[in-house]
């Protein structure tokens, strides 16, 4: 080295000595400060059960992250239970949190400099919000799903959270009586985990397994199963490999591997907001996506798993049938996946699926053969016409009628409109329209599950239709059209439909729409006034500003 090198070396040495000594005081000894510093973001809380056995697992990785030769610092991340704020003015916030969680982990391992983050979640937006931050920062990354909630039981039947919201429509019926009720709600959600149906938050673990960005098999697991815990040591040595060979999110997470992603949320029946989140993490990796790709994949993309909510199994029972490898290698044989797609463990998915079989086993039927599908063709279709010129989301899998035309039922918010349906007022053949709902109206894009839940539960599932420019729970089936784009806060037409009006929903054509003339639909366009904003301070009045429509993920950057 020479004289001026290493006299540049000695300086630099001596700026970073402020650094060393705060790094010293949480744990760094003299060996340490070559090594990579990685950051475990933990999503741990007691808020919900998604995300209560998430400590065990951040420790679990810390230790694993040390041994294998990385300095781990742990922060924390913030999350919402979508499944408690359900149907109250809180879940406003629960689309806002993922842009939380997203900036939350940017902002940490961004101020810390550190090499790679191994980010810990489990209920919805945590999936979302941590990738859609290692995209943008783009350093060695893996996700770690919580794991699922197993099932509860009752009169012989599996339960989950929607049994709950199903039976409070069944009460309102009189089909069930206050003691039933009870017993569902005491045995719905018997222990940790995520919400156990192919639901939002089972869906994104899935679609992350599918991409590359998690372990194979880690998205299935059950929360309180002892291979979750081997699952996240694991996973922290993978990212410590990741960061010696550089291989980062962006390499990753590409239009190939999204396409394989949108492939396996398609086969496996999974949530309508898989098509809001993907959206975002592909703005944030700077891949070309717009919600028309879902429509394109899902005419070819049979639905080969039969989960809940509308179909009969939970997500452990598909764990136990073989898991997502299982499904993706099936789409893989079938020429519908990218083999030649990265992981974060360096091999390529067609290396990683090389010893899965090409068919499930017989002895099971929560993954369908090829030959016998659930459905033809994916489950989630992407309607337009003049209700939605930017284009909606409808959840087509379990419905009898992929058509229906009937009387506009106009509500000005989700509390109305659940009025309406526990007081009876709600009949067959009606469609439901619920707005202000979107992401800057409501403001944050509440999910509808209690109202589509209630008429579940009374019999109106496949009677009744309901459009909103809101979102929908994963656990949400029936004739059901939600991310109704432009929103009616900005003068979409969703806000010119008036009671009684004609409106058609045709999964079939792909088609809503509102059977009044241009002229008269011009004419109520000319007397529309915008709202007053509903919040003028603090996150929501912020997001509301800043957010993007749902056609294009809801993003806020």
């Amino acid at each position: 080295m020479s004289d001026n090198k290493r006299s540049q070396a000695i300086t630099q040495g001596a700026s970073r000595a402020p650094n060393r000594a705060m790094l010293r005081a949480v744990g760094f000894g003299d060996g340490d400060f070559n090594k990579p510093i990685v950051g475990v973001a933990n999503g741990y809380s007691t808020i919900t059960p998604c995300n209560k056995g998430l400590n065990d697992l951040s420790l679990q990785a810390e230790s694993a992250l040390r041994k294998a030769g990385a300095m781990p610092q742990m922060f924390g991340t913030i999350t919402v239970s979508d499944g408690i704020s359900m149907g109250t003015e809180g879940m406003k916030y629960s689309l806002v949190s993922r842009e939380v969680i997203a900036d939350s982990i940017e902002t940490c391992i961004q101020a810390e400099s550190m090499d790679g983050v191994i980010a810990i979640g489990g209920c919805d937006k945590n999936m979302p919000g941590a990738m859609i931050a290692m995209a943008r920062m783009n350093v060695p990354a893996i996700f770690v799903y919580g794991g699922t909630i197993k099932p509860g039981h009752y009169k012989g039947q599996d339960l989950t959270i929607v049994s709950a919201f199903e039976a409070v429509g069944q009460h309102s019926a009189r089909k069930i009586d206050d003691a039933e009720l009870l017993q569902v709600e005491r045995h719905a959600c018997p222990g940790a985990g995520s919400c156990g149906g192919m639901f939002t938050a089972n869906t994104m673990s899935s679609a992350f397994e599918a991409m590359g960005m998690s372990l194979p098999y880690s998205s299935t697991m059950s929360a309180e199963d002892s291979e979750k815990l081997t699952s996240a040591g694991q996973s922290a040595e993978v990212l410590v490999n990741a960061i010696k060979k550089q291989i980062l999110p962006r390499d990753i997470i590409t239009r190939k591997s999204i396409e394989n992603a949108i492939a396996v949320i398609m086969a496996v029946g999974g949530s309508t907001n898989a098509v809001l989140h993907f959206l975002a993490i592909a703005h944030a990796a700077e891949v070309p996506l717009c919600i028309d790709d879902f429509e394109t994949i899902r005419a070819k993309v049979p639905v080969l798993c039969d989960l809940k909510p509308s179909g009969r199994y939970v997500t452990a029972d598909l764990h136990q049938a073989g898991g997502i490898p299982q499904v993706m290698k099936m789409l893989f044989v079938h020429g519908l996946l990218h083999g030649e797609c990265i992981t974060i463990s360096g091999q390529t998915i067609a290396e990683a699926l090389k010893d899965i079989p090409d068919s499930p086993r017989a002895d099971q039927n929560v993954i369908r053969q090829w030959n016998n599908p659930m459905y033809a063709q994916g489950h989630l279709a992407i309607l337009k016409g003049n209700l939605s010129t930017e284009g909606c989301v409808a959840k087509i899998s379990g419905i009898k009628n992929p058509k229906i035309t009937g009387p506009a039922r106009v509500f000005e918010s989700e509390e109305t409109c659940m009025q309406a349906i526990l007081a009876r007022k709600i009949q067959a053949g009606d469609v439901v329209v619920i707005r202000y709902e979107g992401p800057k109206g409501g403001p944050g894009m509440r999910e509808m599950l209690s109202p589509t839940s209630a008429l579940i539960g009374e019999g109106l599932g496949d009677s009744v239709g309901l459009i909103t420019d809101g979102r929908f729970s994963g656990g949400t089936y029936g004739m059901v059209v939600g991310h109704v784009a432009p929103e009616a806060y900005v003068g979409g037409n969703i806000a010119l439909v008036q009671e009684g009006d004609s409106i058609t929903i045709d999964a079939e054509q792909r088609l809503l729409q509102l059977n009044i003339s241009d002229a008269e639909l011009e004419k109520r366009r000319a007397n529309w006034k915008a709202p007053q904003p509903r919040y003028h301070r603090g996150v929501l009045a912020k997001y509301a500003r800043l957010v993007s429509s749902a056609s294009v993920g809801a993003i806020t950057d």
